[in-house]
């Protein structure tokens, strides 16, 4: 006997979330639907005001529900520096931190041939317009250290560099904490060709 039409839209529909596969979403289908309803309607419907009130950001392209995100809008933050992400995600990373007061650019993903993603996907135009907004002093590159990010890394520095704008990556090396006996050597190299005085 087949399953309804209904679960098995439900089913992969929930497929769609990074990680999930088809035991999963029937798992997670099959437990909403006889353990949790009212959970699953307030899933339905915060999932439903979410698509139609949240869009990007006209300025850093993060996600807000108004025209300009609160950290674009505020005035404590440092115009002169704009840090280059990935992610929301690495945006709230960041934040943690509390070592970085500047503003923020989100590309919402990062450039990857083998995905079909190139410079135009991940609008690095709209980078370029906020970077040379006549404010901007410095960019941060930010994104991570995986062959995409350095790739993306590389295509911003080479389209903002000739504008005169200071291009910067964050460094690599060790963890706060870390001991060399458990670091891997790649780590422990680039934290060698990174290294600064002892004095700084």
């Amino acid at each position: 006997m087949n399953a309804p039409t209904a679960l098995e839209t439900l089913v992969e529909s929930l497929r769609c979330l990074p990680g999930v596969g088809p035991r999963s979403a029937q798992r997670m289908a099959f437990y909403l639907l006889q353990h949790d309803r009212d959970g699953a309607e307030r899933l339905a419907q915060a999932l439903s005001g979410a698509l139609i009130t949240i869009h990007h950001c006209s300025q850093c392209n993060n996600f807000t529900e108004a025209e300009v995100c609160e950290l674009c809008a505020s005035e404590r933050r440092d115009g002169r520096l704009l840090c280059v992400i990935e992610s929301p995600a690495d945006l709230l990373m960041m934040e943690q931190t509390h070592a970085y007061k500047g503003q923020y650019f989100v590309l919402m993903g990062r450039i990857s041939p083998l995905d079909g993603i190139g410079p135009q996907e991940i609008r690095l135009d709209r980078l370029v317009k906020r970077a040379c907004n006549g404010v901007t002093e410095e960019i941060i590159l930010a994104t991570n250290f995986t062959a995409e990010g350095e790739a993306t890394a590389h295509a911003i520095s080479e389209l903002l560099r000739p504008k005169g704008l200071r291009v910067s990556r964050i460094a690599r090396g060790l963890p706060v904490g870390g001991e060399l006996e458990y670091v891997d050597s790649g780590t422990l190299a680039q934290a060698l060709l990174e290294r600064r005085s002892a004095t700084d």
